[in-house]
């Protein structure tokens, strides 16, 4: 008798440890993919009757609201967005027929109060109620207007952060949209020409031109095997991958170091400079800045595209197989293409800027439950990308190209700025994809951002340096002058 009722104790803790394992599969392990499954309906009405934490700007901002409708054990809620298309893309939505986006999808157990994970296999089972936890971000309602207005609706994308703890003030995406109008109007933003609900600041493509010479020269210095003041030949047009790369407007130059071709923007020499430290050095540099991998953003992984060399697989992480003199000048070859985000550049500014440490960029500043404790997210260090010293150099060689070079739109009255244009040819050469990156003020940085504009005739000098401007000057304020 006693045998039988041990064998069925031991049959129900089995039976008990494979309920609770399975649960827990889709509770704790799969919990998030199944939550923003839109095809998940138990779950989505279910979050439809928890009143969903708010999320916040950094100055504390209201940035989402809650509208209840019907009473008691019936009620739900509706998300509502009170500051329309300005956070569009980084705050993103959550509906129940449209699905979750943005920081709205990515914070989500936090919102909806499944922040416990093994926690949340008891509130399924309805033991304890839960309750939206508060998410303040790092984003600046100001500097993200005036990006807005200094883009004017054009195609592009603007991002700014802080280089020392990597906090993302600036996130703008145009074309942008009404989060409000995404019930309603999700399928036909999805079909529209310029793909508005694509967050271009982190899924964006596109060619850097020549703000890549700052990677290739962080790579260059740091390496030992040059030098600011190393002297290469400038001519053009010049043989580089079995074919003639010239320099912009066919410009020819003589002896010249490499600060001077960073200022004058000298395609040739940096091309060289690519040939000479080899494809090897030069992805690992890349790697280092964050090309070639995911972005360690707070932010849906499906809304990350890493930057790097692609080629008709994909991603070139191999040390050959692409033409490295022109990816050096951030063009590329028939074998890959070098193609990058303004979040990807906005890093590489900020890591020069650091001292040479990347910092994770992150939205998220913290996480407040509604008994005030509050979960602070710490700056953490992504990568040493080169020494401070190679850092030094290399921003007193962009702060030239400011002062005297390509870049001088991008300059600030009352406060230095080091900073690298570029303008990439797109369209089979009708029109130029435009950049600047840049971080200020150059001798103590607090700001870095990357400003791109598609499809435009100007240059990155003449296109994208005076939106920076703008916004680096909204950012810093009163030490940015007048």
């Amino acid at each position: 008798m006693n045998r039988s009722i041990t064998h069925l104790f031991v049959l129900f803790t089995v039976l008990f440890a494979v309920l609770v394992g399975f649960t827990s599969r889709w509770t704790v392990f799969e919990a998030e993919s199944l939550e923003n499954q839109t095809a998940n309906r138990r779950g989505i009405l279910e979050e439809a009757r928890i009143p969903r934490g708010t999320i916040f700007a950094a100055d504390g901002t209201r940035l989402t609201r809650n509208i209840p409708r019907g009473s008691g054990k019936t009620r739900t809620y509706k998300r509502s967005y009170p500051t329309g298309n300005l956070f569009s893309h980084p705050v993103g939505y959550s509906f129940i027929d449209a699905g979750r986006a943005g920081i709205e999808k990515f914070r989500n157990r936090a919102l909806v109060g499944k922040e416990s994970e093994f926690g949340s296999v008891f509130q399924d089972l309805g033991v304890s109620d839960r309750e939206g936890k508060d998410v303040r971000t790092t984003l600046d309602p100001a500097a993200q207007r005036t990006a807005v207005e200094a883009l004017g609706g054009q195609p592009g994308s603007i991002v700014a952060m802080e280089p020392s703890t990597g906090r993302v003030r600036v996130m703008v995406s145009i074309p942008d949209f009404n989060p409000n109008e995404i019930p309603q109007r999700k399928n036909q933003l999805n079909s529209l020409e310029g793909s508005p609900l694509l967050n271009r600041a982190t899924q964006g493509q596109s060619p850097p031109g020549s703000t890549f010479k700052v990677v290739t020269a962080a790579a260059a210095l740091d390496s030992g095997k040059f030098t600011p003041d190393s002297v290469l030949d400038g001519a053009s047009p010049r043989d580089v991958g079995g074919a003639p790369l010239s320099n912009a407007g066919g410009q020819s130059f003589g002896p010249i170091t490499l600060t001077q071709a960073l200022t004058n923007s000298v395609n040739t020499v940096w091309a060289q400079v690519g040939e000479q430290i080899g494809p090897a050095t030069l992805l690992k540099y890349m790697q280092r800045f964050g090309f070639n991998a995911d972005v360690p953003l707070d932010y849906p992984k499906d809304e990350i595209v890493p930057s790097g060399i692609y080629g008709e697989g994909g991603l070139v992480k191999a040390d050959s197989g692409f033409d490295v003199g022109r990816v050096a000048i951030g063009q590329g070859g028939a074998e890959g293409q070098i193609l990058v985000s303004s979040l990807q550049m906005a890093m590489v500014a900020s890591a020069v800027g650091n001292g040479g440490v990347l910092m994770e960029p992150r939205l998220t500043d913290s996480i407040v439950s509604k008994d005030g404790r509050k979960e602070e997210i710490k700056p953490t260090r992504q990568s040493r990308v080169m020494s401070e010293e190679t850092a030094g150099q290399l921003g007193e060689m962009m702060s030239q190209v400011v002062r005297e070079g390509s870049g001088t739109a991008g300059a600030l009255a009352g406060i230095s700025v080091a900073g690298k244009t570029g303008t990439a040819q797109v369209d089979n050469n009708a029109a130029n994809q435009a950049w600047f990156i840049a971080f200020a003020p150059a001798e103590d940085p607090k700001m870095a951002v990357a400003v791109t504009v598609e499809r435009t005739q100007g240059t990155g000098g003449e296109v994208a340096g005076p939106l920076a401007k703008q916004v680096l000057q909204q950012l810093l304020g009163d030490q940015a002058g007048g």
